[in-house]
């Protein structure tokens, strides 16, 4: 049975920009996102969670998130998640919610945010060319076995060859938009 499979190629591939996708979601471009926290873990009840599992986000301006803590014997744990991410946000506690106002961004913070999504970028562009080399070495493994013939072997990495082009132009789209809007807000 063939090794090779382009569905799962796809699949892995289409995976790839999707985490990246989600990767520079959480990049702060000046407006309040409720996705900026999604990075943020607390401790509560002696285990490390991932805030939203602990409370409510959203985002009722422009300029400031809320987030609403179910429990409030979490309410300082969170504050401490929060500020402990590294996000450049100080939580004011009013009651039993926590109010995030987004400061705005330096040019120089714009310009270190601008570099990580081209890095977010590249490791993307890394998780395709992993895939590509997968799906080429499973063709070439399911040629010797006589799975597929030569010329199926060279249809089939052309195949692999667009598949990884349009992916990465597609990762190229996304950080360049990402870019724009961190340096231009």
């Amino acid at each position: 049975m063939p090794q090779y499979d382009k569905a799962d190629v796809e699949r892995r591939m289409k995976g790839a920009v999707e985490s990246l996708k989600s990767d520079l979601q959480g990049l702060r471009t000046g407006r309040a996102n409720a996705s900026l926290l999604d990075p943020v873990v607390v401790e509560v009840y002696g285990a490390m969670m991932p805030l939203n599992q602990v409370a409510t986000v959203s985002a009722p301006e422009p300029r400031m998130l809320s987030v609403q803590v179910w429990d409030k014997s979490n309410l300082i744990p969170v504050e401490k998640g929060i500020a402990h991410a590294n996000l450049g946000l100080n939580p004011i506690i009013d009651g039993q919610t926590l109010r995030l106002p987004i400061p705005d961004l330096t040019q120089e913070r714009r310009k270190e945010l601008a570099k990580l999504a081209d890095q977010y970028g590249e490791k993307g562009k890394i998780a395709i060319r992993n895939v590509r080399r997968d799906a080429m070495e499973s063709l070439k493994t399911d040629e010797k076995k006589k799975d597929i013939s030569e010329d199926d072997r060279k249809r089939a990495e052309d195949e692999v060859q667009k598949l990884t082009d349009a992916n990465v132009k597609e990762v190229d789209e996304a950080v360049a938009k990402k870019k724009q809007e961190i340096l231009t807000q």
